[in-house]
């Protein structure tokens, strides 16, 4: 029998509870605004940094309680808490409040139970996840959606809250999801129509745990959550095994359904497209293509007269984004990189051209050892280490380099790591490619910031790079 899922929490469920909001970054802040416009007078504890309670103090909210010590004991004095996707609840601090009775929730299930009809669902809800990709497939989605001529949202790990959306209405809802939201929708109780799952690598380990647990967090998006519609790649072995008795299984990346054959784009059988002039640079960005034309199929749109729309397509910053050339060298920022396979999948790109590679960031423990066969078979120009995991990974590549098949160097932080690169690079052609396979915490506080002081290092203007277009609904 199917486990039945857990009954919505709606906002109006929170009236007269004991409840605190727990982190204050953007969903932090949502989450505020959201309780505000629905319970106005309710008493609310934020907690937080310090750093966050100066900012929340000039919010003169009188029912506003603000608490920097944070302590299981003091979670323990909640009924519900509504946590910012960052924190996470397999922490010792959230498992001592679970075990007496705190409730966890986040922003993206009290969206999703605001928006559930009557039969538990949201019928226009298209979700996205998977470790690499789902950014770009989720932006994809809006715009071929758009195409279409469907007022849609684009909004949730992609840069803009669902919260900030509550109550605004739209045709069809394209939402991101990391690894820290996908359980947010089980837990909400309600059933999205359509979910696709990219890929799955190992990442976001320190968060998560474990591998397997990152793994099950990432697919509960279609196992617990019970999407209508599972729109899967079937490239990918784990997603490949899956056994999704309660959802229709779409499967794209084989011959069974939407899939390339080099750059051909074909359904089926039948010959669609070619890709190769499209603004997906990668062959991994071009499956995504194929990604978001099976959900396309699945939502009732005629998917392959949309498909040459893709040509209108604008790139997101930071994920393989040229930023120009300066003295003969290009310069490509891919700061969204976050694991050694993310990495891998940039060379491919650039496999052409002498490529001078910026590797190394916050050190989750993650293997390099794939990277390193990969480099040993096919060797980049160069590769600069940095960051905290960098001598690791130097000490990884060190002898694969003694024999001179490729340059390697050791960083102390980015703007080294560029000057290093540009020098490797023969005086024209060559690329500096910023795509470190690892988190930018530490120097940064995310991969906008590392993202934005490379094109600085690089000569271009942060300021000009960094806009996602088509945020919000259009």
């Amino acid at each position: 029998m199917t486990a039945l899922l857990p009954k919505p929490l709606r906002l109006s469920d929170l009236a007269g509870r004991r409840v605190a909001l727990w982190g204050w970054g953007q969903e932090g802040r949502a989450a505020y605004a959201a309780l505000r416009a629905r319970l106005p007078d309710a008493p609310l504890t934020l907690l937080c940094r310090a750093d966050e309670a100066q900012a929340a103090r000039a919010l003169d909210d009188p029912q506003l309680s603000i608490d920097t010590d944070i302590s299981g004991e003091r979670l323990a004095g909640f009924e519900v808490v509504i946590k910012s996707p960052g924190i996470s609840p397999y922490s010792e601090l959230a498992q001592a409040a679970a075990a007496h009775g705190t409730r966890f929730v986040g922003g993206t299930a009290l969206w999703f139970a605001e928006h559930a009809n009557a039969q538990g669902g949201i019928d226009n809800a298209l979700c996205v996840t998977g470790t690499k990709g789902k950014s770009t497939t989720t932006a994809l989605l809006a715009h071929l959606l758009r195409a279409a001529g469907l007022r849609t949202a684009l909004a949730g790990n992609i840069g803009l809250p669902l919260l900030e959306l509550l109550g605004a209405s739209a045709d069809a809802w394209a939402i991101e999801l990391s690894s820290y939201q996908t359980g947010d929708v089980a837990a909400s109780g309600v059933r999205p129509q359509i979910a696709i799952v990219t890929n799955l690598h190992p990442e976001h380990l320190d968060w998560h745990g474990s591998e397997q647990r990152y793994i099950a967090d990432k697919l509960a998006l279609v196992t617990a959550a019970r999407p209508r519609v599972a729109v899967l790649n079937a490239a990918d072995p784990r997603l490949a095994a899956l056994h999704l008795p309660d959802s229709q299984v779409h499967w794209y990346g084989d011959a069974r359904g939407w899939h390339l054959r080099g750059d051909a784009l074909y359904r089926g059988q039948t010959f669609v497209m070619d890709t190769a002039t499209l603004p997906l640079p990668g062959q991994h960005n071009r499956g995504n293509l194929c990604a978001v034309l099976t959900a396309l199929d699945a939502f009732g749109l005629d998917a392959a007269a949309l498909a040459p729309q893709a040509a209108g397509f604008m790139p997101l910053p930071h994920r393989l984004q040229p930023l120009g050339e300066r003295d003969g060298v290009l310069y490509v920022n891919d700061s969204i990189s976050t694991t050694p396979m993310a990495t891998l999948a940039a060379l491919a790109v650039y496999r052409q051209r002498p490529v001078a590679v910026l590797v190394g960031g916050h050190d989750r423990g993650l293997p390099w050892d794939t990277f390193a066969d990969a480099v040993r078979v096919q060797p980049p120009h160069a590769v600069v280490t940095m960051g905290q995991n960098g001598p690791r990974i130097h000490a990884l590549l060190a002898p694969l380099a003694a024999d001179n098949r490729f340059v390697l160097q050791q960083a102390a932080d980015l703007a080294e790591a560029v000057a290093l690169a540009r020098a490797a690079l023969p005086a024209k052609g060559g690329v500096v490619l910023l795509s470190p396979g690892a988190p930018s915490f530490g120097p940064y506080p995310n991969y906008v910031a590392r993202g934005r002081h490379f094109a600085a290092l690089a000569g271009f203007d942060p300021e000009a790079i960094s806009g996602i277009p088509g945020l919000g609904i259009a």
